[in-house]
């Protein structure tokens, strides 16, 4: 034969051969796919919890229609969709879950005793009155209401009509009432743009006492990060009347001057008395705002995925996670909420929420000098959106829709709006290597964690919310900020306050506290606080007659009373705070007890004489325990931030001396940190090193760390083969690993 055909036929066979090498390869391992369990999937059994976590499931869509349904037919009088509704009219602000009081929810789950009325709590605005005011309703039963109450007076020991929340349409009216028109050649000239494409910006409060409602309005830039474009234009109406057509400007501020009108700005920038702003912008300069990628993508990021399926269930609004289990919901204005949170089936916590968000801030613009933005009223819980996969949570997350009715006719769904997963977070849980003995031995385990997450933005600012659970019994709850910060227009004078960002924009100092509630339930309801320090005592040395030593020593208190638990800003505090059950202790005679951990880098709050201090009043306190009351269930309102004089809930009247041994018991968190912005926070804020909130750990609760029994813990032993799998499920990785894993696809803002 040929000896280039017989080579030429050679290389072909060779050819051939690798290629079907490789389609065998390559098929065999597609074939082999990580088996997913589908949460939906899970046989209901498997969750014994299941069916009482449904007295904490949010109102779904039919519930929440059957309430409007109601309220129309039984309430005397016509009720405007609220979308469209004006201060004049009657209207629906606001429907959700209104939760039975915990004693009878505590006979239901502990004593099988009957599930309490299904019930829901619905805001109902009555502007169209001789005297208008705010009534909140418990509606029940569900899904077919029969009843409905008047609960406004056992709530809030002050409503007052101004306190009511400012809607969408008021907010739009508002706007149409000022006569923006009027001053369409200044904005123009000024700006270079159309008065109609101003965004305006919100302030509070508003006003400076009670029955006050006016308030600054701050104009920006449409544009790509918009919160980073002021115009130095704002404008002061007094919206008070229940009549638009009495409100009226007050002020208006160009430049850093004031007017009394929109037509005296006019009136003198054509006299050529006003210092004039000439702030155009060509429609070709970059934005330096704008949160778009810089480069193109010539590498993705890292994916976790599970091997052989979750390690976790969700059924409906109950979680199961090897020792864990827990309920959720989202409220319309807390938003994400974690209850009867158990370990071992013992509950450890009742509830765990956030309260309230507030930032103050200081500027030398009128709409900064003086705001305190409270976020509850916004409703944190309404201000979610959709996560993004991969970004916002891992891209095989578990993602889950919540519903809200607020401000509409009809329910709304937020797709996607909370994730929960498990993560490895490549920390060692614990770990130790013996290295004193022989054979040369480790142990260890990795921390892998579960997380339910939602996210909320409150116009500039996003708040990402986790509750994490990790396998020694210790939960944590913190808050990442994100977001843009707000900006004024920059003046001469203006670094008192702040930092300049870009040519006249001036980043605003303000603070973030975050109030948190955390109900615990520490082997049961009677609880009381141990406090627990160091304290250094000079002793003699025993083997040394003429030398004196300090040793520390363990410091230890019962507190007696709610006034003994409040602890001011400021003040020290103990190192140890535990949720003790006196009745109960370990095998070593401890207390079996909770530790309340606070990680925060609170900044000084406000004076206690400034009148609107009353509606945060909570700041005055890094941590407060107070005696459990149906009265207190919040430390904050949606009808706080317009009405800080005189709000609806005084944080600090909870705290009255009352007993705290040996009762149910409720700690009060604070934790923040001072922005001072800088020319990082451009395009926008990022979360690395801003997350506050608090750990709850136990202490002396079990009688070894349970993560002893955890999974993912790993013995090796030297002596031994170090590639055995028996102790080291690590050792095997290359087995369990070679499963393809299902990713769906990436979808976003689709139904």
């Amino acid at each position: 034969m040929n000896l280039k055909i017989l080579i030429a036929i050679l290389a072909v066979a060779l050819v051939a051969i690798i290629a079907l090498n490789w389609i065998l390869i390559v098929g065999f391992a597609k074939s082999v796919n990580c088996k997913y369990t589908k949460f939906t999937d899970v046989l209901e059994e498997m969750h014994g919890q299941r069916f009482q976590s449904q007295v904490f499931q949010d109102l779904d869509s039919e519930e929440l229609t059957s309430v409007v349904q109601y309220l129309r037919q039984k309430i005397t009088v016509r009720l405007v969709n609220c979308s469209e509704a004006l201060p004049s009219d009657n209207y629906i602000y606001m429907i959700e879950l209104h939760l039975p009081p915990k004693s009878e929810v505590l006979k239901f789950l502990d004593k099988q005793e009957s599930q309490p009325r299904r019930e829901a709590r619905a805001v109902v605005v009555f502007g169209a009155q001789s005297e208008p005011n705010i009534t909140e309703y418990v509606v029940g039963p569900l899904p077919h209401p029969t009843y409905h109450k008047d609960i406004s007076s056992q709530k809030y020991q002050n409503l007052s009509f101004q306190a009511r929340p400012v809607t969408g349409f008021e907010y739009k009216t508002i706007i149409a009432r000022m006569g923006l028109e009027k001053a369409s050649r200044v904005i123009r000239e000024s700006f270079g743009l159309d008065w109609e494409t101003l965004i305006y910006m919100d302030s509070a409060p508003r006003g400076f006492k009670a029955g006050d409602r006016e308030t600054w309005f701050p104009f920006f830039r449409n544009m790509s990060g918009l919160f980073m474009h002021p115009l130095g234009f704002e404008v002061l109406i007094d919206h008070s009347s229940t009549n638009p057509s009495q409100w009226k400007v007050k002020q208006v501020f160009y430049n850093g001057q004031y007017f009394d009108s929109i037509e005296e700005l006019v009136a003198q920038y054509d006299r050529g008395t006003v210092r004039k702003i000439r702030l155009h912008r060509d429609p070709s300069d970059p934005d330096y705002a704008s949160v778009k990628p810089h480069v193109q993508h010539k590498s993705v990021s890292p994916l976790q995925y599970e091997p052989q399926g979750r390690r976790y269930s969700v059924l409906y609004n109950h979680v199961r996670y090897f020792n864990w289990q827990f309920a959720f919901r989202h409220s319309t204005v807390n938003g994400l909420q974690l209850f009867n949170i158990q370990f071992r089936e013992e509950r450890i916590a009742y509830e765990l929420s956030v309260e309230e968000l507030n930032s103050v801030y200081g500027g030398d613009s009128p709409s900064l000098m003086r705001t305190k933005f409270l976020d509850v009223s916004y409703g944190i819980g309404k201000s979610v959106n959709e996560l993004v996969r991969g970004v916002d949570c891992p891209y095989s997350a578990t993602f889950i829709d919540t519903v809200h009715f607020s401000e509409s006719e009809n329910p709304r769904r937020i797709k996607n709006s909370i994730c929960i997963f498990e993560q490895n977070k490549q920390l060692p849980l614990r770990r130790h290597y013996f290295s004193w003995n022989t054979p040369l031995s480790y142990g260890g385990v990795a921390d892998c964690v579960l997380i339910i997450r939602s996210a909320s933005t409150v116009a500039n600012y996003d708040y990402i919310f986790d509750y994490v659970f990790h396998h020694n019994g210790v939960i944590e709850t913190k808050v990442h900020p994100s977001g843009y910060a707000l900006t004024t227009f920059f003046y001469e004078g203006s670094l008192l306050y702040g930092a300049k960002l870009e040519e006249n924009v001036l980043g605003n100092i303000h603070t973030h506290f975050l109030h948190f509630k955390a109900d615990l339930d520490v082997a049961g309801t009677r609880n009381s606080i141990e406090t627990k320090d160091v304290a250094y005592e000079l002793k003699s040395v025993p083997w040394r007659d003429d030398q004196k030593i300090y040793v520390a020593t363990v410091k230890k208190q019962i507190l007696e009373t709610e006034n003994q638990a409040a602890f001011r800003a400021g003040t020290k505090m103990p190192r140890y705070l535990n949720f003790v059950n006196q009745d109960l202790r370990n095998k070593w005679n401890h207390y079996r007890g909770y530790r309340i951990q606070v990680v925060s880098f609170n900044p000084d709050s406000v004076p206690e004489e400034i009148p609107e201090e009353k509606a945060i009043s909570w700041q005055r306190y890094q941590l407060a325990v107070t005696k459990y009351k149906e009265r207190e269930q919040r430390s904050s309102s949606i009808y706080n931030q317009n009405n800080p004089w005189n709000p609806a809930v005084y944080f600090a009247g909870f705290i009255d001396d009352e007993n705290i041994q040996n009762e149910d018991l409720v700690a009060w968190i604070t934790a923040g940190f001072l922005h001072i912005p800088h020319s990082e926070d451009v395009p926008n804020t990022a979360t690395a090193g801003n997350g506050v909130g608090f750990y709850l750990k136990p202490v002396n609760y079990f009688q070894t760390d349970p993560s002893i029994s955890a999974e993912d813990a790993v013995y090796i032993d030297s002596a031994l083969d170090v590639e055995r799998c028996e102790n080291n499920p690590v050792a095997c990785t290359p087995e369990y690993a070679t499963c393809i894993p299902y990713f769906p696809d990436f979808t976003y803002g689709t139904d």
